[in-house]
């Protein structure tokens, strides 16, 4: 008996959110309400509320990011950037080109004081649109585990890290992330084609698994004629 009444409770969260997004009461980009008002605004338990969100985001009507919360998307494209900014932009439809630049077992100091990792594997790619503009810069570590230790020699398994990591068991359970602004210096400046002291985006986020293991721990430089962050809060 308990069954078919949860199924409609469920049912009645999906069919009242779909209408709130359809008639433009929650328009795209807006922030749904966090889980526990939710729950008690359409009196039903958390875990109900769960369920009527996954089945939403089944059906593409929201996206949910960690630390972020229920972005909705409808009749939009989903961007997860929990699937780290090569899914992200291969789904947003930008038509941009990426080229590996570096794909090596290094040392990083860095990695090593914060996260006890000795020895990683950089990634690093920048992408360009159509006519050849640089748009992005990004260096990727990765922890040089048994199960990558060949990455070097064989490559991303179809070019891409998410897929690469998650066939060594590395997912991402949690993660943090900040953006501030970067003058490119030489190096970068070369990378991307453009004046030295030019001012960049600078994206660094750091992500874990759920035993709290490092997946990866990314900086990108992005074009802020392209990439704009966007925040999210209150209803």
């Amino acid at each position: 008996m308990h069954k078919p009444v949860r199924f409609d409770k469920k049912q009645r969260v999906i069919d009242e959110l779909t209408r709130r997004i359809r008639s433009g009461r929650l328009h795209r980009g807006k922030r749904l309400p966090g889980e526990h008002q939710l729950a008690e605004e359409l009196k039903v338990s958390r875990g109900t509320l769960r369920e009527a969100l996954l089945e939403l985001k089944r059906q593409r009507y929201i996206a949910t990011q960690t630390g972020v919360g229920s972005i909705v998307t409808y009749d939009g494209v989903e961007i997860d950037q929990q699937r780290g900014w090569a899914r992200a932009l291969a789904d947003s439809g930008a038509g941009l080109e990426v080229e590996l630049l570096r794909l090596a077992t290094i040392k990083d100091s860095s990695l090593q004081a914060h996260h006890g990792i000795e020895r990683c594997i950089a990634v690093d790619r920048r992408r360009f649109t159509g006519d050849g503009q640089f748009v992005s810069l990004e260096r990727s570590r990765i922890p040089a585990l048994p199960a990558l230790a060949d990455l070097p020699q064989r490559g991303l398994i179809d070019g891409s890290l998410t897929a690469t990591l998650k066939s060594a068991g590395l997912e991402v359970e949690r993660g943090e992330q900040s953006v501030d602004i970067a003058y490119l210096d030489t190096e970068d400046a070369t990378l991307l084609a453009r004046d030295v002291g030019a001012p960049f985006l600078r994206s660094t986020r750091t992500t874990f698994s759920h035993d709290g293991s490092l997946v990866e721990h990314v900086v990108s430089l992005l074009d802020p004629t392209h990439f704009r962050l966007h925040l999210h809060f209150g209803i």
